[in-house]
């Protein structure tokens, strides 16, 4: 606990940042022996774990059922975006994700249809690394994360903030749903579905082509970061829709845009 508070202390006493989000320490990346150190541990672990049993999970479950998995997975998301977006001063974005939690947990049945979005309510997703970055954190040096993926030290704080204060992972522990078996049972299961999102959002075929999967996937993490910050969404799916490519590190929680916008 000594170490992690220091970790918040170092990244809160960074914040002295003109423009929210900045990260050139990052981009200079201090810490890229170690970093590309679990970089080869996380592409060890997928090879050997994650992506076979992502194969095999994509073999046996319909589509239908899969992108129904990844709408639940993204529902049980909306309670913590709310906190903070609320706690980033950002009230109607906040309550578009009540409004999206409300209606796709009942006639979206739990998540399974994402009715929300064809009510006009998009997704509008924050974690507590942007609630920082929105408060003057400076990024700190780039970080790779242990089965995570691409980080940097203020990301690192938020994820594990995350751990304690999103109220999907306390009810889990506190609500009497899972015994401690069941949430690492849980755990897996969200890192299979996600790892089979990123092979269809084409993750493995970019990476296998880059000429240092590493630099590329430091360089678009950092990139789409920058624009999730600054509520840039919209922009990226519009890219997306043209035909950007898809960046990832195979243990990382989500797919990058090659070139998002930059501030």
């Amino acid at each position: 606990m000594r170490l992690f508070a220091a970790c918040v202390a170092l990244v809160l006493l960074a914040g002295c940042a003109t423009t929210p989000g900045e990260d050139r320490l990052a981009e200079r990346d201090p810490l890229e022996g170690f970093n590309r150190g679990v970089w080869g541990f996380n592409r060890g672990v997928d090879k050997v774990v994650l992506k076979p049993v992502s194969t095999v999970y994509r073999t046996v479950t319909p589509k239908p059922a899969r992108r129904g998995l990844s709408r639940i997975l993204a529902n049980l998301g909306e309670p913590f975006s709310f906190v903070n977006n609320m706690l980033q001063a950002k009230p109607n974005r906040a309550f578009n994700n009540l409004g999206r939690f409300v209606v796709n947990s009942t006639i979206g049945v739990g998540g399974l249809a994402d009715h929300a979005t064809g009510f006009g309510m998009k997704p509008t997703p924050e974690d507590f690394g942007q609630t920082l970055a929105v408060w003057g954190a400076n990024g700190g040096p780039y970080l790779v994360l242990p089965i995570l993926g691409p980080s940097t030290l203020r990301d690192g704080v938020g994820s594990g903030v995350a751990q304690f204060a999103d109220p999907y992972r306390v009810c889990l522990r506190e609500c009497g749903i899972a015994s401690s078996s069941g949430r690492l049972a849980a755990t897996g299961a969200e890192l299979v579905v996600v790892r089979a999102d990123l092979t269809e959002a084409g993750a493995d075929s970019f990476l296998d082509t880059s000429l240092d999967p590493y630099a590329t996937a430091r360089s678009a993490y950092l990139q789409r970061r920058r624009a999730q910050i600054f509520d840039r969404e919209d922009q990226e799916a519009a890219e997306s829709d043209g035909g950007q490519d898809v960046v990832i590190d195979p243990a990382a929680e989500e797919p990058t845009e090659a070139s998002p916008p930059t501030p």
